[in-house]
């Protein structure tokens, strides 16, 4: 039996309705992700925040009454267990820093194309999928998550590979409850052997998965790879 992929509870704050559409719209297009609530104002959103413990927000910043800045606020003096990620037209400098350090995991400027917001939220499965739960990270695995926020910062993936057919491994790994060969994940996703095995070894380089070693009577044997838990 595969393992079952966690739906990502998404809470949505934002005023203009049309902009709402089209934001749940986006975000349910990339999996696991699920729009449980839209909230209209700030007030309610903290309210709402409240009430259903969402995993992420995605949040507005020009709203009436309560703005996205004292919002997020509110949120963490109330110590909610939640990640934020900002998608707003506001772009000024001051803002932006603010947001940052009150704990935003991402700043999307309005307008912005899917891919954009796509990027982001595989990014952030990826956080939370490491992060959830107990236990520890090496430093490594630490570097690779700083990595997914920071496109050009401490680490970049190596030439030829992409970011998109990376988390495609890393799921269908996530899927499986047996360690895979190079061979079964490039069945799986539909690629060339050695290209699924410089993405294994990629994700074993960082530390996001480990390798059994297969002995079989004749042959050369065979490494299987395994998402850590």
């Amino acid at each position: 039996m595969s393992k079952q992929q966690q739906v990502i509870e998404v809470l949505l704050i934002e005023d203009d309705p049309m902009v709402q559409e089209v934001n749940r719209q986006f975000i349910e297009r990339v999996s696991p992700f699920k729009v449980i609530d839209i909230a209209s104002d700030g007030k309610e959103g903290v309210r709402l925040a409240e009430k259903l413990s969402p995993h992420l927000i995605i949040l507005d910043i020009y709203m009436p009454g309560l703005d996205g800045m004292e919002t997020l606020k509110e949120i963490r003096n109330y110590a909610f267990d939640v990640d934020v990620i900002v998608i707003t037209a506001a772009n000024d400098k001051e803002v932006i820093r603010s947001m940052f350090q009150n704990g935003v995991v991402d700043y999307i400027i309005k307008p912005f194309k899917f891919e954009r917001l796509q990027q982001s939220l595989l990014n952030y499965k990826t956080f939370h999928s490491q992060v959830s739960g107990e236990g520890a990270l090496q430093q490594a695995q630490v570097d690779g998550l700083i990595g997914s926020y920071v496109q050009e910062g401490i680490k970049e993936l190596p030439k030829g590979l992409n970011q998109q057919t990376l988390e495609q491994v890393k799921q269908f790994l996530q899927q499986s409850v047996r360690a895979l060969s190079a061979e079964q994940v490039a069945d799986g996703i539909g690629m060339a052997r050695v290209t699924a095995r410089r993405y294994l070894e990629y994700l074993q380089k960082i530390g996001e998965v480990e390798i059994e070693i297969q002995y079989g009577e004749v042959g050369r044997p065979v490494n299987r790879y395994q998402m850590k838990v």
